[in-house]
């Protein structure tokens, strides 16, 4: 399984593409399932303003944990949420000389990210099984204070 940490800038550029971070790419090119298979998925995550970055096998397996628990094909409700949650949703793939990767222009603006503007800043947040991309504003001012931190960590230690 592959294992992203740390945080990195980037930018942007004029057509939309970003460089993945050099540690990024060295996880990948380390990990057999992502050397062998490139292809990324991005999607709008659900409660924040970023984006989430699977690789495809990763992809594959969280989204079989949602799909397992619906039956689209005779509940109406659960066709409707497996279509939010496949709704603005992508693949993409690392070019093999810079591993740049070119984000469809709707999900940078629902993030804050606009080139064209001159927001071009993100910040790419491992976050283990997966990579989020945040607006490098956005990313600061969701970072949590160390009393809320602790006060998270000692309600779920009761659950640990």
């Amino acid at each position: 399984m592959t294992n992203f940490l740390g945080e990195y800038n980037a930018k942007v550029d004029d057509k939309w593409r970003v460089v993945l971070p050099a540690a990024f790419k060295s996880v990948l090119s380390s990990d057999p399932e992502s050397a062998q298979d490139n292809r990324l998925v991005v999607r709008k995550e659900n409660f924040s303003d970023c984006l989430e970055v699977f690789t495809y096998r990763e992809w594959e397996r969280q989204s079989e944990k949602v799909r397992a628990k619906l039956n689209p094909v005779f509940n109406r409700d659960h066709a409707k949420f497996w279509r939010a949650y496949m709704y603005n949703t992508c693949i993409v793939e690392p070019d093999a000389k810079l591993g740049r990767i070119s984000l469809p222009k709707k999900l940078l603006e629902l993030i804050g990210v606009n080139p064209e503007e001159g927001c071009r800043e993100v910040v790419f947040h491992g976050e283990d099984y997966k990579i989020e991309i945040w607006a490098k504003d956005r990313f600061e001012s969701n970072i949590i204070s160390t009393e809320e931190f602790l006060s998270i960590a000692g309600s779920l230690s009761e659950n640990i």
